[in-house]
């Protein structure tokens, strides 16, 4: 199986709105972050690809989170980023990150500022002309529910 096809089917365990939404944001990261190399992880809280000028996860320098509910753009050498509008979230030392609320999040003119300013500030450029390529790091075995809880189930 590709990784394309394997990411599909990481795909299909998400509800129909979570899996346009993360197609959409997978679009324009595509658009916003030419000749990145994604990271596929299959893990136990969310699946996650990242994006990055090589196969090394510690270069990597944005990832989008993709959980039951929402969708997670996280800029993952972001805590030095200026944050004047208080628009990424976290305390940690490394990620930031930003709720992707609709796929048109990653047009606003604030997130977009923010994707410039880490791409020039990465550790290692991403070379845009470099072929773009999808590898799938991990699968974990044992994984929490891709979809929420049905609203019958809820007390």
């Amino acid at each position: 199986m590709t990784p394309r096809a394997q990411f599909e089917k990481f795909l299909a365990k998400y509800e129909p709105a979570i899996v346009a939404q993360a197609r959409a944001a997978v679009r324009r990261m595509r658009t916003l972050v030419p000749g990145s190399i994604e990271l596929v992880y299959d893990n136990y809280n969310a699946l996650v690809i990242g994006f990055g000028p090589n196969d090394k996860p510690s270069l990597a320098v944005f990832s989008l989170v993709f959980f039951p509910s929402y969708v997670t753009l996280c800029f993952l050498q972001g805590a030095a980023l200026p944050n004047p509008a208080g628009r990424p979230k976290g305390s940690g030392n490394v990620v930031r990150s930003v709720r992707l609320e609709t796929p048109r999040t990653l047009h606003d003119p604030e997130v977009l500022s923010l994707i410039r300013l880490a791409l020039n500030r990465a550790k290692l450029p991403i070379p845009p002309r470099q072929k773009r390529a999808m590898i799938i790091k991990s699968i974990s075995k044992k994984q929490r529910p891709r979809r929420p809880p049905s609203s019958s189930s809820r007390k």
